[in-house]
């Protein structure tokens, strides 16, 4: 499957918008069993939210320089992952192994996705 970068923004807003699904409704619901206080969860949420429409915004609106937007979105995605990373730190006393295993899981799709479009960012390929 080739992936240009209009279907990397897509893919990037529609797991965006899952993420602050996940986040600010489920997690939060079930805040006992995934330790997570609402504080950081609804933090989190919101940063998916506008992770999400940026990353719609590129799709639907960017045509030149693409490239620049899309290396952004990358570094944005590792910068929530630290983020993320440092919540967990923080509130590494209330989080649950079924917490853990939900932040490890999210990460790791996100470092996946962030690599794919930093590749295709590079990429010669328009």
């Amino acid at each position: 499957m080739i992936l240009n970068h209009k279907k990397i923004f897509l893919i990037d807003s529609l797991g965006a918008l899952i993420s602050a699904f996940l986040l600010g409704i489920v997690l939060v619901r079930f805040e006992i069993a995934f330790g997570m206080p609402k504080e950081g969860l609804f933090i989190l949420s919101i940063l998916a939210c506008f992770l999400a429409l940026y990353s719609f915004v590129n799709y639907i609106l960017v045509i030149k320089n693409w490239r620049f937007y899309l290396k952004i979105i990358a570094w944005i995605n590792l910068i929530y992952c630290c983020l993320t990373i440092g919540f967990i730190t923080y509130f590494h006393r209330k989080v649950t192994a079924l917490g853990c295993a939900y932040f490890f899981i999210e990460i790791i799709i996100i470092l996946i996705l962030a690599n794919i479009e930093i590749n295709v960012a590079k990429s010669k390929e328009t």
